[in-house]
């Protein structure tokens, strides 16, 4: 099973949920786990019987919200490790951070814009641990400027993180919004009324995540989306 971490501050959850419906049209058996504060999974995932902590099915995708730490969501499931291919957990505290394990991720993804809360409280969640962790950088701008990327760098000086060199760039565009909003609306996934550089960058999170998985066989999958 491998374990990817989504961090930070900034909204991520149509951004896991768009990758977990990618993951599993490529035949991988995908959780979601929703540990944010605002739990926004809860909103925009339907659910007939919602309570406290539960998990429901949604295209495809088992999706957990409420839980407290990875013991309790075992206790509620079984043992996941051997349920699923992938686990995607979305993580905004440095609570849940250590109660989820993120740090043995076999990826990390750092999910931010530039403004500042989504900047300072995003690191912010990685909270005091010691040993530095190798994250990726997912930015979300409208058109890509070095010099915030270099203050995003200057932020996270004094915290335990390695940036990876290679960054995900996903366009800050009204378009997407509209579109994301729509899906919302309709409670659908659907991917082809994104811009072309929104579905590009889905496409390299994708080859990431599972790059067992031929890239003929991913594009086949957006076509289905």
């Amino acid at each position: 099973m491998k374990k990817i971490g989504f961090i930070g501050a900034f909204e991520k959850t149509d951004l896991i949920i768009y990758t977990a419906r990618i993951l599993t049209e490529v035949g991988k058996r995908v959780l979601m786990i929703d540990t944010t504060v605002l739990q926004k999974a809860r909103y925009i995932i339907p659910c007939i019987a919602p309570t406290k902590f539960y998990v429901t099915e949604y295209e495809g995708i088992d999706v957990a919200v409420g839980f407290e730490d990875i013991e309790s969501l075992n206790q509620y499931m079984g043992d996941i490790e051997n349920d699923y291919d992938i686990v995607l957990i979305d993580v905004d505290s440095y609570e849940k951070f250590d109660a989820f394990e993120i740090a043995n991720s076999e990826r990390l993804y750092f999910v931010t814009a530039f403004d500042s809360f989504s900047l300072k409280k995003g690191i912010e969640v990685i909270g005091t641990m010691r040993q530095k962790l190798r994250m990726t950088k997912i930015l979300f701008e409208r058109e890509i400027i070095e010099e915030n990327d270099e203050y995003l760098n200057l932020l996270s000086l004094t915290y335990p993180i390695q940036w990876n060199e290679e960054k995900i760039y996903f366009p800050y565009d009204q378009g997407d919004l509209s579109a994301i909003i729509e899906n919302q609306r309709v409670t659908k996934i659907k991917l082809k009324n994104l811009s072309e550089e929104y579905r590009d960058a889905l496409f390299i999170l994708t080859q990431q995540i599972v790059p067992e998985v031929k890239n003929g066989e991913i594009k086949r999958a957006f076509k289905n989306i």
